[in-house]
Order: C-alpha cells, then sequence, then structure tokens
C-alpha cells in the first residue's frame, strides 16, 4: 500500500487479523502517530517498511522479538527516543535503515549482534550522541554504513578495519576526531563523507591533516587501562585469524556473486559514456550514483511511480542521468529467473528508437536495485498537461508530434522486437518529452522484469484510466491493451486533461452505447473538447486533429480484435488525409461513439 495518499493512524486490528503476514509496506504515505505495539507481535514479519510517514513514538523494546525480521526500515518520520538495545536480538536482519528520525541516546552496543546485516546500516540525520560501539566492527559483512548528521564524538574503533565487506560509509557532520580506519571502504569514500567532523585524520587525499603520535596515543589510552586483554591476547588473536580466513572466504564469495548478478550490465560502449565500463565494473558506476544522488536523497528524486522513485544524477563525467530506483521485491529480492532477467536487461538495452527512451543499463544490489536511463529535460506529459503554462507551449503541431512519435515508438515494440514488447502502462506518466518537445516512451519492459505475484503486481499491469476494459475478466496484457491505452493518451493530450467521461460512454456494449450514454455528449461539438487553453487550430491542422480523434476511437474500441494493430495507426498517422474545415464543425462526439 505505499506510494499512495493514506491518512491516519495505523489500525491494530491489522496485527490481529494478519498474524502470518510476512511482508507489510504502508512507505509514503501520510500516517501519523504511534507505531502500534500490537505490531510487534507479528512474529511471520520478514519485511516490515514504514518510510516516509509522519510517525512518531518510541521505538518499544518488543522489536526484539521480531526473530524472522530480516528488513526494517523506518526511515524519514518522527520517531523519538533511544534506540532499544533489543533491536540487536533481530538475528536475521540484513538491512536497517532508520535515518531521518530524531533518535537520541547512543548507539547501542547491542548493533553488535546483527551479524547477517549485509546491505545497508542507515542511523543517519538523527541526535544520537556518544562513541561509536567497537561492537559495530563485528558486522563483516556489512557493506553500507551510514552515521551522518549526528553528534557522535570521539575516537572511531580501531574494530572497523576487520569490516572488510564495506563499500560505502559517511560519518559526516558528527563530532568524531583521529585516525580513520585503515581499510578500503574509508581510503575509497569522497570526501564528502568525512566534512564537518570535530578533527580527523589519516588521509591527505581527502582533506585530512595527517595523524601524529599523540592522536593515536589518545585513543589507544583506553586500551592500556585493560590488562586483561593481555591475558587474553591468544585467544584474540586466534578469533582474528579465523575473522581474515571468513573475510577472505567472503570476498571469494562475493565476487562469484558479482559475476552471476553482472552488475550494471549494458551494451552501450559509445566512447566518453561513462555507463560504456558497466560491464567491466558495475560497482564503479553503482558508488557514481549513489554519490550523484546522496545516497537517493528526497532532494534530487523527480518523481515517484509504481516500480519506484525517480532521481536525476549528473556523475562526475558530466552527464546527466535519470535514475530509477525499483521498489524492494520479494523472496529477498530475487527474480523468478536470473538468467533470464539477465538476458531481458541485454535485450532492453539493444533497443535503440528515436521515440523510446535510452536504457543504459542496471544495477542489481538485492535491496538496492536501480535502473538507469537517459535524462529528458521536460519531463512527462502528464505533468506539462497539469500546468497552465508549459500546456500553453504544448501547441497543436507539437501535440500532434508527440501522438505521432508514441505510435511510432508502440510500432516498434511491436512488430519490429523480436520477441514483441508489451509496454502494459502507457499513460501521461510514462511519456517523457526533450527540450525540442519529442516523444520518448519511459519504462518499456521493465513490467515484465519483475515478479509478477509482487505488490506491485495491479500496478505494473496498467495504470488506473489507461487500461483496456478486457482486462478487468482477463487479466492478462495483450498488444491491444497497449494500443487501447495509447487512445486514451492521444485523447488526453487534445484535451489536456484525462478523457473520462469518454471513456465510460466507450466502456458500454455497443447494443446500448446510444441508449446509455449521456445526451450531451452524443451532442457535444468536437471542437469543444479540445484544449481551450490553446488558441484555435488553424484550418489545416483542423483537418489533421480530426483524422487523429478518428483514429484514437477505433483504438478504444471495446472489442479488442476490432482494434488496429499499432503498425496500422502508425502508418496512418503518417499518411492521413485530413478533413475538411466544413466537415469538422458538423462533428460531433456521437459519431465516434457509433
Amino acid at each position: 500500500m505505499s506510494n499512495n495518499e493514506i491518512t491516519g493512524r495505523i489500525p491494530p486490528e491489522l496485527a490481529w487479523k494478519s498474524s502470518i503476514l510476512q511482508r507489510l509496506d504502508f512507505s509514503s504515505n501520510r500516517l501519523i502517530g504511534e507505531i502500534p505495539k500490537e505490531l510487534w507481535k507479528m512474529k511471520a514479519l520478514s519485511s516490515l517498511n514504514l518510510s516516509h510517514n509522519q510517525l512518531s513514538g518510541m521505538l518499544p523494546s518488543e522489536i526484539g522479538k521480531l526473530s524472522n525480521l530480516g528488513v526494517l526500515d523506518l526511515s524519514a518520520n518522527n520517531l523519538t527516543g533511544p534506540i532499544p538495545d533489543q533491536l540487536g536480538d533481530c538475528f536475521k536482519m540484513i538491512y536497517l535503515n532508520l535515518g531521518k528520525n530524531r533518535f537520541n541516546g547512543s548507539i547501542p552496543k547491542q548493533m553488535g549482534n546483527l551479524i547477517s546485516l549485509q546491505l545497508l546500516m542507515d542511523l543517519s540525520h538523527n541526535q544520537l550522541l556518544g562513541e561509536i560501539p567497537s561492537e559495530i566492527g563485528q558486522l563483516h559483512v556489512l557493506e553500507t554504513l551510514n552515521l551522518s548528521h549526528n553528534m557522535l564524538s570521539g575516537f572511531i574503533p580501531s574494530s572497523l578495519e576487520e569490516m572488510l565487506s564495506l563499500t560505502l560509509i559517511d560519518i559526516s557532520y558528527n563530532e568524531l576526531e583521529g585516525p580513520i580506519p585503515k581499510i578500503k571502504a574509508f581510503e575509497d569514500a569522497p570526501r564528502e563523507a568525512f566534512t564537518k567532523n570535530k578533527a580527523l585524520c589519516g588521509n591527505a587525499s581527502k582533506g585530512l591533516p595527517s595523524c601524529n603520535s599523540s592522536m593515536i596515543e589518545k585513543r589507544n589510552t583506553g586500551k592500556k587501562h585493560m590488562l586483561i586483554i593481555y591475558i587474553l591476547l591468544p585467544i584474540l588473536s586466534a578469533m582474528f585469524l579465523l575473522s581474515i580466513v571468513i573475510g577472505i572466504a567472503f570476498v571469494f564469495q562475493r565476487k562469484a556473486k558479482k559475476k552471476k548478478i553482472e552488475m550494471g550490465q549494458t551494451e552501450r560502449i559509445d566512447q566518453g559514456d561513462l555507463f560504456a565500463i558497466c560491464r567491466y565494473d558495475g560497482r564503479i558506476v553503482h558508488e557514481n550514483i549513489i554519490e550523484a544522488t546522496e545516497n537517493f536523497d528526497d532532494k534530487h528524486c523527480i518523481g515517484k511511480g509504481a516500480y519506484g522513485s525517480v532521481y536525476k544524477a549528473t556523475l562526475s563525467t558530466g552527464q546527466v542521468v535519470a535514475v530509477k530506483k525499483l521498489h524492494p521485491l520479494q523472496e529477498d529480492a530475487e527474480m523468478v529467473n536470473k538468467k533470464h532477467f539477465t538476458n531481458e536487461i541485454h535485450a532492453l538495452t539493444e533497443i535503440r528508437h528515436r521515440n523510446i527512451v535510452k536504457f543504459y543499463g542496471f544495477c542489481s544490489h538485492v535491496w538496492h536495485s536501480f535502473l538507469v536511463y537517459e535524462y529528458l529535460e521536460r519531463g512527462s506529459l502528464a505533468k506539462i498537461l497539469g500546468d497552465v503554462e508549459r500546456a500553453t507551449d504544448l501547441d497543436w503541431i507539437r501535440r500532434i508530434s508527440v501522438i505521432k512519435g508514441v505510435a511510432n515508438a508502440l510500432s516498434y515494440m511491436h512488430h519490429d522486437c523480436s520477441p514483441p514488447l508489451i509496454h502494459r502502462d502507457i499513460s501521461g506518466n510514462n511519456i517523457l518529452l526533450d527540450s525540442e518537445y519529442e516523444a520518448h516512451v519511459s519504462d518499456f519492459g521493465v513490467a515484465r522484469l519483475l515478479m509478477p505475484d509482487t505488490s506491485n503486481w495491479t500496478s505494473l499491469a496498467g495504470t488506473y484510466g489507461y487500461l483496456a476494459p478486457e482486462f478487468a475478466y482477463t487479466m492478462r496484457v495483450t498488444e491491444k491493451c497497449d494500443v487501447y491505452s495509447f487512445g486514451v493518451v492521444t485523447i488526453e493530450t487534445l484535451m489536456g486533461r484525462h478523457p473520462g467521461e469518454l471513456l465510460s460512454s466507450l466502456s458500454l456494449p455497443s447494443s446500448s452505447s446510444l441508449a446509455s450514454s449521456s445526451s450531451v455528449v452524443q451532442t457535444m461539438m468536437l471542437k469543444d473538447i479540445l484544449d481551450q487553453r490553446l488558441p484555435p487550430p488553424t484550418t489545416e491542422v483542423y483537418g489533421a486533429l480530426v483524422s487523429i480523434v478518428k483514429i484514437a476511437f477505433t483504438c478504444m474500441n471495446v472489442n479488442p480484435q476490432s482494434r488496429p494493430t499499432m503498425e496500422h495507426v502508425s502508418q496512418d498517422l503518417s499518411s492521413h488525409k485530413p478533413f475538411s474545415i466544413d466537415e469538422f464543425h458538423t462533428v460531433t462526439l456521437g459519431e465516434f461513439l457509433h
């Protein structure tokens, strides 16, 4: 139920009636109040996402009873109080995001018990105090650690040097001092990952001063008072060697996994294009995008949809791209068939059409996956039509060009791709315009890449208001569904708004259409439903618009078999014979409803 406008509180009854629920996603809504204590009794939960709401109150100790919890995302709320020690009892946790709240107190040392934590630990943008507990160093498989924008102080524990799997870190905006750990994640981190601290040292290339002996000695002072260390030294050495062996084994395991997943694959090899190296080292591109979006900060977000959120990223090369960060999938984000998924990605990278958004590549990081597209300056057709000033700039000639461009793209996908590509979600939101107002179809082929039985399935099959009527009883998407959606988008483009009333008339059975349709709609002049924000069309454009409307109504035929193919539509739009101006003035919508 994510990405809606749901308001109010989370009902406690949800827990009583959903005792075996495994995944719950209420993210990106307007929920308020405290998280019901009953929620912490849902012991079957493996994934809980309540992020981007207005939830308040404290995180209770009962959270430790969720022994099966693997993913917890409570970020971007107003949660307060200390992080409960009992969170460390969630031994199966692989992803933890508590960022952008108002948690206070110190980081519990019990967080070091989350030894399965792999993908993310994000405690950023809170009010956490004290030192970083040395127990954090026990998280040997953790890949991303973000402790930025808190009030943490003291030295960074040397135990963090054992976190060999770390790839991304951010400790900026704290009161930390002393040497930074001598591991690759800290050495390769950008300068911004250390900024606004008290007195960090150890890496001149990051703008940090070199560490003098007194600072190092000060960090080690506490250890000198713990003589027990020398007694246990042989044992600790053995454990350290064991951790090294485990770390090496894990590194090899990750390399093998990397080859299988093939992060950021692309066939694009244009000179100077950063994504040309995706297939050689996807991690470079992955880290570049994380840096450019500041770990997908909301200020870089330019849109949200059923699949995920879209971010604008300006890379180090100066190239601007659109990054669609996908919502987490079920089954620990595993695809139904990885080989099939990889083949699909390869197919998408090979698609080239002037009216289809260029797809650069894909980065798969389990719960941190995203698609990379070209960035188009003017945004979606829907947003342009919804803005008076921008809609006025989209004059009749440009609107006709947009319609033809979408038709050409769908014709290419249906008839020139092998196997044919069905878009599944043609709507105003998925048609993007470049600086010259040329249309580009986006999100093509994405729907069939994702698991059809996820919570996104209904949205992936289409957007309400654009779905072909037969979908309600067949639940199956065909090329003719795309044809219907194209007809709706065409009328929407000419009206400047969604044609809800017309769709209601068209959705009736043919035998009762005239009897049941509103007489007002039947007798309405076609020229009166065109976008009144634009000046009246010229004589030549008048005829072209009538021809286009006739094609659009044919595409919206209730019977799928009676709809034309997109190849025929594209050809008809390119070689249409405009109506005369006299005929235009006598055309009513009733003639199209027949």
